[in-house]
């Protein structure tokens, strides 16, 4: 969410980076907690069958006196761990303050964002529970080789057939995106039987944009090499970012095209792999928001940081990269884009989506934007789905998703409402001292 100021101290995932991270294999990996888990078993010699011996009570006390050792080592390595991760924890700190300074709006903000936490805590609580504890929910998958390259998966309960897929970068003013912010979309989106993959990616000061665009882009094209693996449909992939991550998502999709070209890097996955591009709340003409952001609290020294400067700015907007490319008759067939937006956000005014979207018309790609009358920026993808009852942008999702598919509009036909998770007073009172 583009002007959550405040910052975030970076969450578990930042820590990764105080340890190798295994290269993204051929197929989805469990997570790297229970090999972890695994390893800290003693190895036992197997008995033969011939042998049919019981164990003695030597071998039960061989068994008991091995065991403290083991014990040892593991306490030692997590100490070790959390010493690597409080030092990291710590440096990216003090190089996030060193950008912020002291500025009264990102303090204030701050507080505001603490506020705005704790008034929707009942529903946070409940979606974490189902986050930590559901067993449609695959945590911490391994999709490449950097910190954070991590991903979620979010997997409905009928496992018949193969789903619709959507691959979800979550916004956080490029500072405090996580992929537990989807894991309300992603369980919504689960009920209705798609599946979602929410990707992490590096955060500044972690990682720049340029970082945080590769990430995001290697994360998709594990998604279109692995996805069947858990159920998914090739065929049917979505990409979708909400706020900064709208953002990113925009720029890895029209960088692969532009890839595709033969402007680039090896090509891992294809622009034409994508049935469409969703975006929620995004901005994708930086040129225009730097003043913006500014007056917002997400100050010029901090975000031309994040962007790698002024001179890169150009490059990373997505809006100004499509209209340079009008005069260009090589560029492969981008997906529909259907972008989101709340008419009452004050993060990214809903002319973002406007002016992107008659960008892409203007080299014949069909999109479309959707405006929601009064809704913030936060609206559409907090306080209504935690309100319950009818979510409207998850069903226009939904519809576009199960578009010609007769047996699964049929299902969303008698698909119970969602309940509500917070109280209307306390969503109503969030909404008011929301800092976004």
């Amino acid at each position: 969410m583009l002007s959550e100021l405040a910052f975030r101290s970076p969450s578990p995932g930042d820590m990764e980076a105080a340890a190798p991270v295994p290269a993204a294999s051929s197929s989805f990996s469990s997570s790297p907690a229970a090999e972890d888990a695994g390893s800290d078993l003693p190895l036992l010699r197997r008995v033969s069958s011939g042998s049919r011996r019981r164990r003695t009570a030597s071998d039960s006390h061989l068994v008991s006196i091995s065991s403290p050792p083991i014990r040892r080592r593991s306490f030692s390595r997590d100490v070790g761990r959390a010493a690597a991760e409080t030092y990291l924890l710590t440096r990216l700190t003090l190089i996030l303050l060193r950008y912020l300074g002291v500025g009264y709006r990102w303090i204030t903000r701050f507080l505001a964002l603490v506020c705005y936490a704790i008034l929707l805590m009942p529903g946070f609580v409940q979606v974490g529970y189902y986050y930590f504890f559901s067993t449609q929910v695959r945590r911490s998958i391994v999709y490449g080789d950097q910190p954070r390259n991590r991903l979620d998966l979010y997997l409905p309960t009928d496992s018949s057939g193969l789903k619709p897929v959507v691959a979800f970068v979550t916004g956080g003013a490029w500072i405090i995106g996580y992929k537990a912010w989807g894991s309300l979309l992603g369980r919504r989106l689960a009920e209705r039987g798609i599946i979602v993959a929410c990707i992490d990616y590096r955060n500044f000061p972690q990682g720049t944009i340029s970082d945080m665009v590769k990430d995001a882009s290697a994360g998709i094209s594990f998604v279109c090499n692995n996805i069947i693996g858990h159920g998914g449909d090739p065929n049917q992939i979505y990409l979708m970012g909400q706020s900064a991550g709208a953002h990113i998502a925009a720029c890895a999709l029209v960088h692969q095209a532009i890839k595709e070209c033969g402007e680039g890097e090896s090509i891992t996955w294809s622009v034409s792999q994508m049935k469409a591009y969703f975006g929620l709340s995004g901005g994708y003409n930086l040129l225009n928001l730097v003043d913006h952001f500014d007056k917002r609290g997400l100050y010029r020294s901090i975000f031309l940081g994040i962007m790698e400067g002024e001179q890169s700015l150009r490059h990373f907007s997505p809006e100004v990269v499509i209209r340079d490319l009008s005069t260009r008759n090589d560029l492969p067939p981008l997906p529909p884009f259907i972008l989101y937006h709340g008419t009452g956000d004050y993060s990214i005014p809903s002319d973002a989506s406007i002016c992107f979207a008659e960008a892409l018309q203007s080299i014949g790609v069909h999109s479309k934007v959707v405006l929601y009358e009064g809704k913030t920026h936060t609206d559409l993808f907090l306080q209504d789905p935690l309100r319950g009852g009818r979510d409207e942008l998850l069903e226009d999702i939904v519809a576009l998703i199960h578009e010609g598919d007769g047996t699964s509009q049929a299902k969303d036909v008698v698909a119970p409402l969602a309940r509500r998770l917070v109280p209307e007073l306390m969503l109503q009172l969030a909404r008011k001292i929301s800092p976004f």
